[in-house]
């Protein structure tokens, strides 16, 4: 699927078609993230503050216990 930018006062707007909403399960509410690697634009529904809180909670405990980790994993 090709797709043009329009025209949004100052700034150019993307129209996603309805169809493609619905497969992702986006509403007009649903924050978006988005990101690019140099070449490609990427658009995904952002991650839920539910997922930040449980990698935070990963990063504390592997920092906090990390030669407990090493010393089991032997």
């Amino acid at each position: 699927m090709t797709k043009k930018l329009v025209q949004h006062g100052n700034s150019a707007a993307l129209i996603i078609d309805k169809p493609i909403l619905d497969l992702l399960n986006v509403t007009m509410d649903t924050p978006l993230e988005i990101s690019t690697d140099g070449k490609s634009i990427v658009i995904s529904p952002s991650s839920s503050g539910d997922e930040e809180a449980f990698v935070a909670s990963l990063e504390k405990i592997n920092s906090n216990f990390s030669s407990t980790f090493k010393r089991l994993a032997k």
